[in-house]
């Protein structure tokens, strides 16, 4: 692999970041639950790192803002478009993974 210095690495990752987060927008069927339950990590997770990163710069975000970045909208209204009833099996598999 050939070196990559820190500004353009930092770009790449930030473009990483954006389309990963497009993706996530465009997969609304995807639930939170299924993530979790699969890969340890939801749009939730995804948030709150961003909030973690800000405030290791100094800069004050809110759980609602990062949330807001992350799912296009405030979490309520996705929550509403979006999120359906886990089912028996989803919580029984959520509950036995240590998150």
């Amino acid at each position: 692999m050939s070196k990559i210095d820190e500004p353009t690495q930092t770009e790449l990752e930030a473009a990483a970041f954006r389309r990963l987060v497009s993706h996530l927008r465009d997969r609304p069927d995807v639930q939170n639950i299924d993530m979790m339950n699969l890969a340890n990590f939801c749009r939730n997770c995804l948030s709150n790192w961003y909030k973690d990163a800000a405030s290791e710069k100094g800069i004050e975000l809110s759980k609602e803002e990062a949330r807001e970045i992350v799912y296009g909208m405030p979490y309520d209204e996705w929550k509403a478009k979006h999120q359906k009833e886990a089912t028996a099996e989803q919580l029984e598999k959520y509950n036995s993974v240590k998150h």
